[in-house]
């Protein structure tokens, strides 16, 4: 069992930024694909970032966030920066034992955090 633990969402003005954590007590980073989704009201999940040594991006946060990670912290990172009110969401954490390039799609991940709410006004 793999424990996600998340950390950092809040209300911001559109244009600013915000930075989610994900921790991974116990567990080696680099043992797992880490990802991050957001679901908004009334919508669908959808992947947002993932890494392993690999990083991918939704075309949607391309070049405005960043997803990142720290070994010795076994901690993963979003990165929000030009933050838009349709970035409103809730952003889950997730996570699967493996390597490679990383999935886009929610059911290859085994593990999920709590959710943290991102609200982004206008």
């Amino acid at each position: 069992q793999v424990q996600l633990v998340e950390s950092g969402g809040g209300l911001v003005q559109a244009g600013g930024s915000l930075r989610l954590s994900c921790a991974s007590p116990g567990r080696a980073f680099n043992t797992l694909v880490m990802g991050w989704f957001r679901q908004a009201p009334g919508k669908e999940r959808e992947f947002v970032a993932a890494i392993t040594t690999h990083t991918d991006y939704s075309d949607s946060v391309k070049g405005r966030f960043t997803i990142s990670g720290d070994n010795d912290k076994n901690t993963v990172y979003l990165q929000m920066n030009s933050l838009k009110p349709e970035d409103t969401a809730v952003y889950y954490c997730a996570a699967y034992l493996g390597h490679g390039y990383p999935a886009r799609t929610p059911i290859m991940y085994d593990f999920w955090g709590q959710g943290t709410q991102v609200t982004v006004s206008s």
